[in-house]
């Protein structure tokens, strides 16, 4: 069968950018920028950007849109030994999404409740006990939570229209869901700078202190934001590239969606930053006190700053608007691995079958988390698959496109079909300078977990987190073989 295609470059820029732009571009950049020297942050974050994020983005874009298969084939024409690896970044995906669509039905049941604000008077006390219902511990799981249960159903339903006709629908979809959080922030933009207090917000974000430069963990948080947010290592642009045209420009597409994604995350932060300025002056607490990461500032801090606005209905229904429209994207962006490998192995099946029965599947693992105990199963698969799995399988893509293959072949490879000629600095790059810093965070992590149990969670709970690591590790070791490179084209020699 013809492999299916994006009907133009738009559009595979704007599902890129879509997939890129999430949850984390809204809670957490301002929190690090907020947290690591303000705009003395943006000194590592672009290094990181320019020397890891592109760079590795430009390597699963070339590959992707070379080889026209899903990640296990793409990986296995350029290597056999590497199938394994696109197995560990389909994998990994899949999980990631069975926790993200629970977080994406959060903010639907919020959206329903928006114009009501029941969380006006404790908004914690909201989130915690009457939304997750949260029981007192992970060894207390309970039963499943309702409510949320049918949202996530709900979500699923939407992602399922989504990818049913592969890019497609996706096509159609991301030319409403990628503009629309751009507005919205716009709009809560303009409302937060008409009110007191957003100066000291965007006191505390922009401000530089330079002094922390100094420190090792800000370089750490900086590359690990870059790592994430531009959707690498996920097998997801992999993917998506393996439906553009063997001859369109791949250095151009890798920096304009990098690009667009970056001036987001820095958008996003004037955004969160004049709201929290402006609940600082109204509750006389320091602006430093209000800043949280993750869920705390989505579901808690953020919509009692919101709260406390005039209409506060109408903006915490766009806020959480917002939110889905960022989550949807990046969802159903990471069931698409799974499906393109499947149909490369069967590929007289049905597309829209083979999206059901993914998505059926992701449901069903989701469940875990729709308990009382959800986002603690929540907490410790993510922290294992975004400290272990995505590092790893950066490693193997790096080792992989810069040792084996050939960083310099890959480089001519995208020149040849590329306006904007990429340099040999991205040789060393790929060959040196993303191998180490991921290695770098990996021993990092790993040395912090062995010396702290993660969050002091329960042996037995931390080993549902190792297992997310080591299963997918293991079956991808066990694909891999010995066999010469099928690809054929040969290998160009490095000059």
């Amino acid at each position: 069968m013809t492999r299916q295609r994006w009907s133009s470059r738009l559009v595979f820029v704007l599902a890129a950018v879509g997939s890129a732009v999430g949850l984390g571009n809204v809670w957490r950049f301002p929190y690090l920028a907020g947290k690591y020297g303000g705009g003395a942050f943006l000194v590592p974050y672009l290094l990181a950007f320019v020397i890891l994020g592109v760079p590795l983005l430009m390597l699963e874009l070339a590959i992707g849109q070379k080889m026209q298969r899903g990640p296990i084939q793409s990986l296995q024409k350029l290597h056999p030994a590497f199938g394994g690896l696109g197995f560990m970044a389909l994998a990994s995906a899949f999980m990631v999404v069975s926790y993200y669509a629970v977080i994406m039905a959060w903010c639907l049941l919020y959206l329903v409740q928006s114009f009501g604000v029941p969380w006006a008077a404790d908004s914690e006390a909201y989130f915690f006990q009457t939304v997750l219902q949260l029981s007192d511990g992970v060894q207390q799981v309970g039963g499943i939570n309702g409510p949320i249960l049918l949202a996530l159903g709900a979500v699923w339903l939407a992602i399922y229209f989504c990818i049913w006709q592969g890019p497609k629908s996706v096509g159609r979809v991301v030319l409403y869901t990628v503009p629309i959080p751009v507005v919205v922030l716009l709009v809560l933009l303009v409302r937060a700078v008409t009110l007191p207090g957003f100066w000291q917000g965007w006191q505390l974000y922009l401000m530089p202190i330079w002094s922390v430069l100094f420190a090792p963990e800000v370089w750490t948080a900086a590359c690990t934001q870059i790592f994430y947010t531009l959707s690498v290592a996920l097998a997801i642009m992999l993917t998506y590239a393996s439906y553009k045209d063997p001859t369109e420009d791949v250095a151009k597409d890798a920096w304009t969606a990098a690009l667009i994604d970056s001036v987001i995350s820095l958008f996003s932060g004037f955004v969160v930053f004049a709201v929290l300025g402006y609940m600082a002056w109204v509750s006389e607490t320091p602006v430093a006190e209000l800043a949280a990461s993750g869920p705390r500032l989505a579901f808690v801090v953020f919509p009692q700053a919101l709260s406390l606005m005039p209409l506060p209905g109408l903006f915490s229904a766009l806020f959480f608007v917002m939110l889905l429209t960022l989550g949807i994207d990046s969802a159903f962006s990471l069931v698409e691995p799974a499906i393109a490998s499947i149909l490369d192995i069967r590929s007289r099946a049905s597309a829209a079958r083979i999206a059901a029965w993914v998505c059926l599947a992701a449901f069903a693992v989701g469940l875990l988390y729709t308990t009382r105990a959800g986002l603690y199963f929540l907490d410790i698969v993510d922290h294992f698959v975004t400290s272990y799995n995505l590092i790893l399988i950066g490693i193997g893509e790096a080792v992989l496109g810069g040792w084996v293959y050939g960083a310099e072949a890959l480089r001519r490879h995208i020149n040849q079909v590329s306006d904007w000629p990429v340099g040999r600095w991205w040789n060393v790059s790929i060959r040196w300078v993303v191998p180490i810093a991921l290695t770098s965070l990996l021993v990092s992590q790993l040395v912090t977990d062995w010396r702290t149990p993660y969050e002091d969670y329960p042996a037995w709970a931390l080993a549902i987190g190792w297992a997310t690591v080591l299963v997918p590790l293991g079956i991808g070791i066990s694909m891999a073989r010995g066999d010469r490179p099928t690809s054929p084209e040969p290998k160009i020699p490095e000059i």
